[in-house]
């Protein structure tokens, strides 16, 4: 990867791993409202917009240099990574399917990205 790349790429990684935070506390905020209207309006929820917003920033900033067919299959790490965080976070269930799946994605992800 040439030197020029790094700030793109480091806002892609950034901007997945952003995206994923978002994702576990909109999770937060939706346990945390007895109604859709309380969850919504819940500070978790609120803030995993606002990292989701974030997120879309550096993901543009990104695209300006890295192609669509690299930059969105990479974004599919988020799901690897939120489910993990799922696992320890709330005792959701890992199967041997799934691992396996976040084993090709991130398998794929590496291929791709190495082309």
């Amino acid at each position: 990867m040439m030197a020029t790349l790094v700030p793109y790429y480091a806002a892609l990684f950034v901007g997945i791993c952003i995206a994923a935070g978002g994702q576990l506390l909109l999770k937060t905020g939706a346990l945390r409202g007895a109604e859709v209207v309380q969850a919504f309006l819940n500070p978790f929820t609120i803030l995993g917009f606002c990292c989701y917003g974030t997120s879309a920033v550096l993901y543009i900033f990104a695209l300006r240099k890295i192609p669509l067919s690299q930059a969105y299959p990479s974004v599919s790490l988020s799901y690897a990574v939120v489910a993990v965080a799922a696992h320890y976070l709330w005792g959701e269930r890992i199967g041997w399917g799934q691992a396996a799946a976040f084993l090709l994605i991130m398998s794929g992800i590496l291929l791709l990205n190495k082309t």
